[in-house]
């Protein structure tokens, strides 16, 4: 079980707080009305480190956090003013579904039901949709400022075409000393369903205002990729990143082999099994100059590596503009496509399941 993993691995990582442990295994909660929310900014914040959200798509706005020499700066790329977000293209911070990444000719079958889903991406789906998960307002179940914040949101039946009323939650939490924890959930109340949720925010440690992320050095615990066609659709095969662009099971500087791909980087990593049973290592990226650390930890069996291909001057904060590979995304999921591929690991919820999707952000500067 999924619960039994997780203490398993409590055990045997390295320590995080029993308070985030506790908090894995409190029940789902339900939602409340959507009618009357506010849009609304809130802030986590223990000592140095601080993080700010808008229950706008469940969305992380900055994350402020000390370099080597103890200087503070905002690590994640955002919109200057919340109005910014409702004509976003590129994610920014968000949490993405009901299905994450994309489903080939926005359609699929299940339990001998063929159903036809909102194309927003030519003729695929993205991200859930015209109005996925980033484009609702969640309500705030929950927010103590130097702990936790609790969104909470109802994805009705037929919903961008989804199947089933589903309910959902993502708590953002701080875990001891600059790390940050998030934990997604989804119980299908009716019917079966896909679910894939992700966390779409942009990094770059040196700053979100300082430039390309392309010296970044990043290590990817993942030995395999699930190629994809010119439609970033996957094929169904899964192939080994050794010799091509794609490795980085040895850590190495992000812009080394960029060169050798059409676009950079987007694609879907198989991360590789953990001793650590269902928490596994992803990734670990870093900033010589800054000198910040990203540890990220999870249980999902994929991870979307994305060296923000398509910012083109947008604008951002502080007046910035973000251009091409200003950040990365490292995406913790399922399969893309899932739907489509028998031979991927499943996605598909049924009536009283529940779904579950733990990250941890460890980050450290020397």
């Amino acid at each position: 079980m999924v619960v039994e993993g997780l203490l398993l691995a409590y055990n045997t990582m390295p320590k995080i707080s029993i308070m985030f442990w506790c908090f894995l295994l409190l029940p789902l909660v339900f939602y409340c009305s959507e009618a009357n929310q506010k849009v609304g900014i809130y802030e986590l914040k223990k000592g140095d480190f601080s993080v700010k959200l808008t229950n706008y798509g469940a969305t992380v706005l900055s994350v402020v956090l000390p370099d080597k020499n103890g200087k503070l700066d905002d690590v994640v790329l955002a919109f200057e003013s919340l109005k910014d977000y409702s004509n976003d293209s590129v994610y920014f911070g968000a949490i993405v579904g009901r299905v994450a990444n994309r489903i080939g000719s926005a359609q699929f079958s299940l339990n001998g039901v063929h159903y036809k889903l909102v194309a927003n991406e030519g003729k695929n789906t993205l991200h859930g949709g015209l109005k996925g998960f980033s484009d609702v307002v969640w309500t705030v179940k929950s927010y103590i400022e130097d702990s936790h914040i609790t969104f909470t949101y109802n994805s009705l039946d037929g919903e961008q075409g989804f199947p089933g009323d589903l309910v959902v939650s993502v708590t953002y939490m701080l875990v001891e000393t600059n790390k940050l924890a998030i934990k997604m959930e989804a119980k299908a109340l009716n019917k079966a369903t896909p679910v894939n949720l992700a966390h779409h925010t942009y990094w770059n440690l040196r700053g979100h205002n300082s430039g390309d992320i392309l010296s970044h050095h990043l290590q990817l615990f993942g030995s395999n990729i699930t190629p994809v066609n010119d439609q970033l659709i996957p094929t169904g095969e899964i192939a080994p990143v050794r010799g091509t662009p794609y490795d980085f099971l040895e850590p190495q500087e992000i812009g080394s082999k960029i060169n050798e791909l059409p676009d950079g980087y987007d694609i879907n990593y198989v991360l590789d099994p953990s001793s650590y049973k269902h928490l596994r290592k992803a990734v670990v990226l870093r900033d010589s100059v800054s000198g910040r650390k990203l540890e990220l930890w999870t249980n999902m069996p994929g991870l979307q590596f994305y060296t923000s291909n398509k910012l083109d001057n947008v604008k951002g904060k502080d007046g910035f503009v973000y251009k091409k590979h200003a950040a990365v995304c490292l995406e913790t999921q399922g399969f893309p496509d899932a739907v489509n591929h028998p031979n991927f690991p499943s996605q598909i919820v049924k009536p009283g399941e529940t779904y579950l999707h733990v990250m941890v952000y460890r980050f450290a500067a020397a």
